[in-house]
This record gives structure tokens, sequence and C-alpha cells, in this order.
């Protein structure tokens, strides 16, 4: 546009025009923006989190190593390696999110960051010159290079190890990447060069998520081969396994002693305890004594290698008065839910189902033993009476109240997912959903509208759960890197006369 045969005056009007249409393409929506600061709490709370689990499985390794010794010290030995590495290599990427949050203060009322005020990226500039990188960025991808290094010798040629690597190995790929024209770009520019600052401060968490998912993968394969190497007699555990838990006084206790890996090569060639050995097992047989927990002990004899190896085992159980409360309890939710069949297990301790009876608004038998259906009504609580009949002939009965709820909100997705990505095409012809996620009974949900936001357009609402005309004319205007938001999403439920609350918002990467 600036070349050619054109007057002096004609260059410099293309000219403005280039640097306009530059302005508008990086004048990126408050809504992207504080999408992209949404993403990178949720990778933080994941970090947070995982950090935690982390410390609390490397404890629990630590704790078998001093115990057990042998494979779960070598196995401890490699986990502290990969701790140093990985935790090295996290701190690092911390530094450099602060290098993006440079200027940027966290309001001290919400305990955000400014996310709509992030759409520049200059503080990182300083990572790039021309084509490649000036020497800070050159530093990252050697950091990237030295983490992986490092963790092939930590884990060594171990195959539990490999695909543990090989994820590591695609997930900090530091190669050319190739951009929308085929042209190979820069690995950190192609991720980071000339995007907002939250969109960074975004994927450098989740780099730091991928640091600690390697972590954790460590130490459950260590110590998943560790206790596959320690598989001998001398580590079994017997158990004790009573037919119930707790007994009427005077009733004949009944149950069995096993190993915690039993098989019909592994028998004991002797049994001291409350029993006999029958097939291998402990066969318990004896009068529950008074009210009160009452022990079981004894021990297993096993020759392993010409040695006599003591195997004692030792195990609790509770004698209890005769039952006078039942037990009531929703088979999936603490509460009950209105406009769905709610499950309902109920019973008595001690007594059989059919001399159990239960009573409340809305419920009836679902045919098996003590499995009723609850179809909550109007109210916020619903009592639930039963009464049931014992052994010898009296009535005893309980009520309990359980709190009704509103159908939870559904979250909405595209394609699938809550934050897609792909080519344009495939966000023109795709269907806006929204399903109740974490929800265990069967719902379906009916989008009837939403509104799509494509950076540099106006929102246009869209009746319906596909894109209209205007909406497919707007994605058309999109580019490679923009982020379009469906918000507003309206749902309606299926069968259920309840209106369905605020649905999520979701986001698709132009790509």
């Amino acid at each position: 546009m600036a070349g050619g045969k054109l007057t002096p005056r004609q260059k410099m009007i293309n000219l403005m025009y280039l640097v306009f249409i530059a302005m508008l393409a990086m004048n990126m929506s408050k809504e992207v923006l504080s999408a992209f600061g949404l993403m990178n709490e949720k990778f933080e709370n994941a970090n947070t989190s995982s950090s935690k689990t982390n410390e609390e499985m490397l404890s629990a390794l630590d704790l078998k190593a001093s115990e057990a010794k042998g494979e779960f010290a070598v196995a401890a030995t490699t986990s502290h390696k990969v701790k140093d590495i990985s935790e090295a290599f996290y701190k690092y990427i911390e530094s450099l999110k602060g290098d993006v949050l440079k200027g940027f203060e966290i309001d001290p009322e919400t305990g955000k960051l400014p996310y709509e005020a992030m759409d520049k990226g200059d503080n990182i500039d300083n990572w790039f010159t021309g084509e490649g990188y000036t020497a800070k960025g050159s530093e990252i991808i050697a950091k990237i290079t030295k983490f992986k290094s490092d963790m092939k010798m930590a884990l060594g040629t171990e195959k539990k190890y490999a695909p543990l690597l090989a994820d590591l190995d695609k997930k900090f790929d530091v190669s050319d990447v190739a951009n929308k024209e085929g042209l190979k770009d820069k690995y950190l520019a192609y991720h980071f060069k000339g995007f907002p600052a939250v969109a960074s401060v975004a994927k450098l968490s989740a780099w730091q998520n991928d640091v600690r998912k390697a972590e954790s993968d460590t130490y459950s394969i260590a110590l998943g081969k560790a206790a596959v190497q320690t598989a001998s007699l001398n580590n079994y555990q017997a158990i004790v396994v009573l037919d119930k838990n707790a007994y009427f006084q005077g009733e004949s206790v009944t149950g069995k002693v096993v190993l915690g890996r039993y098989d019909e090569n592994t028998k004991p060639t002797s049994f001291s305890g409350p029993g006999k050995i029958v097939n291998g097992q402990a066969v318990i047989s004896m009068t529950a004594g008074g009210v009160g927990e009452q022990n079981i002990n004894g021990q297993f004899t096993f020759l392993e290698d010409g040695k006599t190896i003591p195997l004692k085992f030792a195990g609790k159980y509770v004698v209890v008065p005769r039952p006078n409360s039942a037990t009531i309890s929703a088979d999936k939710m603490n509460v009950v839910y209105r406009g769905v069949p709610n499950p309902m297990t109920i019973s008595f301790a001690g007594v059989a189902s059919n001399n159990v009876s239960a009573s409340a608004p809305g419920m009836s038998s679902a045919g098996g033993a003590g499995k009723y259906t609850l179809n909550a009504g109007s109210g916020s609580t619903v009592m639930i009476n039963v009464s049931a009949k014992l052994p010898d002939g009296k009535t005893v009965s309980d009520k309990k109240e359980f709190r009704i709820k509103g159908l939870p909100a559904p979250t909405g997705k595209i394609r699938g997912d809550v934050a897609a990505k792909g080519p344009k095409s495939n966000l023109e012809v795709c269907t806006i959903t929204a399903v109740m996620e974490d929800f265990d009974f069967p719902v379906t949900v009916n989008v009837t509208q939403f509104n799509i936001k494509v950076p540099g357009q106006p929102t246009i609402v869209v009746s319906g759960s596909k894109m209209d005309g205007r909406a497919r004319s707007a994605i058309q205007k999109a580019t490679r890197g923009d982020v379009v938001v469906i918000s507003e999403i309206k749902a309606s439920f299926s069968g259920i006369n309840q209106i369905a609350k605020r649905v999520s918002t979701c986001t698709f990467e132009v790509q």
C-alpha cells in the first residue's frame, strides 16, 4: 500500500491507515482480558493445590523410606532430585511473571490484578530483537532446555518414566513454530510477542502447572515402582474382615481374616486366634462380648526361603445396644433437588428391610430393598419419617429433615469445552451448549439465547444455540489469536419447570 509509484501524500495516507488498523487489532475487549485473568486465577489456584498435594506425597514417601528402606529409599532420593529441579524452574518462571507484571498493582479491595488494563505487553519486549532473541530471551530458552535435561538426568532410563519425559519434551518444545502463513516463528515470539500482559501471565502460570504435574507424576511413579519391588511376605498386611461392623449384645460374630493380597499359593503353615484355617483364610466364629469396642488378634505363620515368618494381626469390632434410630441418607447428595427424582436409601441398623417403612411428601418406593424415590415439592425442607419392627416385636421410629434446593447453574461450553480453540470456520458452525457438570442426575439443558463478542466487533445477541448470519459475519472478521467470548447464555431444562440459573461464560481462541 505504501510502495509503487504513489505520491508521497498517498503513501502517508496509506501508512496512517495501516497504523489505524493495527491499533484496532491491539484494542482487545475488556471481556477477553478478564477471561484471561480468570484463566490465570484458575491456574494459580491449581498450582497452589498441587504444591500442597506434592508436599504431602513427598512426606509420605519419606516416611515410607524411613520405615521400609530399600526401594522406597531409592524412590525418595529420585523424588527429592526432581523436587529441587522443579522448584528452581518454578521460581524462575515466577520471576518472569514478575517482569510481565511490572507497573501493575493488585487492587487491595478485590485482591486481583487490573486485568482490563493489562492489554499491552511491552514489559517483555526486551526478550526479542528483530527476528531473534536478546540475551534475556536466550536465557529463557536455556533455562527451559536445562530443566528438561536435568529431569532426564534425575530420572535416568527407567521405562516407567519415559512417558513423563516425553510429555515434558512436548510441552516445553522450544523449536520454531509455524504460523498461519506457514512461516517459522521463534518459540517465545509465537507465544508471547505482542500479546497482552494478562495473556502472558496466564501462559507462564500454565508453565508452572506443567512443572507441578511432572513433579506429581514422578512421585506417583516412584512410589508405585517401589511398592511393586517390595511386594514380599514380610510386607503383607493381615486384615480382619467381619460380616458386620457392629453387633447386638449376645449375637454371633462372624467374619474372616485375610491377607492384603490373597491367592491360593499364599497359605500359612499355622494360625493362632479366635477361629480356624479354611482354604488359607482364618474363619472366625465367637460370641460378641459386652457393649463397646472389642479386640480380635492372633498370628499367621508362613514359610519363605526356609525361614519361618510370623505375621501378627489385630482388629476391632464394636458391640452396640439394640437400635433406636434410623439411618437415612440421600444416595447422591446431602440435599434433595427439586425437579428431579432423588434416590434414597433408608434402613434401620440390625433390622431387615421388609420390617422398615418410610414416608414423606412426594416419596415412593423404588422397588428394591430399602430403596425410595423422593420428588421434592414446594418449601425449603422435607421431613422423612421412618419406623421399624425389631426382632423382639417392638416398634421404634425416627425422622430426619433434608434441605430442598433448586437445580445448580449449568456450565456453558463451546465445541464441548469451556475454553476451546481452532479455526474460525469451526466456530461459525459450532453449537453452544450448557451442561450440568458434577451433577449426578440426568438433566438435559437447552440453550435458547446467547451473546457473542468478537474483538473489534459489537456484541451480538443470538437466538437459539447456533450462530446466525450476523454472528458468522462478525466471526469472519476475527484474526488469529482473537478470543471470542460467549456470554449471557440463557437455557431451559427439558421436562422441568424451573428457570436455569445464570450459565457460565465460555471462550473460543481463533487459530
